[in-house]
């Protein structure tokens, strides 16, 4: 018989459970071998889906067609309009009419989903969600290693852009290693550190319009933004500003020392 809980184990492995339920699905897992093996068989099939699913891009096709619609009804608005002879709402020249705008109403929206840029508000609240998934058992990391010539080949194949990484063990940030998340339209890398009981998700993506604010808290963690030349950096993490500020120092000269030479 399936455990009562198994629906509550499935919302957790989706993040879509706050903090405190969060904990006590993972101690009711624990003790739980149903769930237990529902959450390891979960974590497998996310696993094999993303080391054997191909990225897929939209096709820039799809925006010249969009654009090209919408040119056309443009082109149409500019058109005189005839003032209808009569009431007839069920001729067929009205369906007609609100069939066509239906499709303007469809293209408007595909073009506003596809041509303008990820909101910073939806971005951090992608962040956040990113980290808080990275929490949940065997998927903090995808490449597992202190070596930062293990770590950086690996983003190569795995992420669309190639971020700093160095293990910086000796000023108290241990790299753990490396993941790939996929938002802002991108596949972003994540690299992460361990800062005593800490965990700080650094993820990097390609520059975006912004603006994004330089700090906020969301959620009850703090997100720090930097850019280093093309790259967007955000530090995610429950730790203090202070401890992810010197992270940030560190990334930041790596990266300006890497640009000079």
């Amino acid at each position: 018989m399936q455990c009562a809980e198994s629906l509550r184990v499935q919302a957790y492995f989706d993040a879509e459970v706050d903090a405190v339920a969060a904990a006590g699905i993972e101690r009711h897992a624990e003790h739980c071998p149903e769930c237990r093996a529902l959450l390891e068989d979960l974590q497998r099939t996310r696993a094999r889906m993303r080391a054997e699913l191909e990225y897929a891009a939209a096709p820039p096709t799809l925006r010249a067609a969009i654009a090209r619609m919408l040119d056309r009804e443009d082109a149409g608005d500019a058109q005189p309009r005839v003032p209808a002879q009569s009431p007839a709402w069920r001729s067929q020249p009205f369906w007609l009419g609100a069939a066509g705008g239906l499709g303007s109403a469809l293209a408007a929206a595909l073009a506003f989903l596809w041509l303008s840029p990820a909101r910073p508000e939806a971005l951090t609240d992608e962040l956040v969600a990113a980290h808080v998934r990275s929490l949940m058992p065997s998927h903090l990391t995808d490449v597992m290693s202190t070596d930062q010539h293990t770590v950086k080949p690996w983003f190569a194949g795995h992420a669309d852009v190639s971020p700093v990484v160095a293990d910086f063990a000796a000023r108290g940030y241990r790299l753990v290693g490396g993941r790939a998340d996929y938002f802002a339209g991108q596949r972003t890398a994540a690299v992460i550190y361990q800062h005593g009981a800490h965990v700080i998700n650094v993820f990097t993506w390609a520059s975006a319009p912004g603006p994004f604010p330089a700090a906020l808290t969301r959620s009850g963690y703090h997100l720090l933004f930097w850019r280093a030349g093309n790259l967007e950096y955000c530090a995610v993490s429950d730790a203090g500003w202070d401890e992810m500020q010197g992270l940030a120092r560190l990334l930041q000269q790596l990266a300006a020392r890497d640009a000079g030479e």
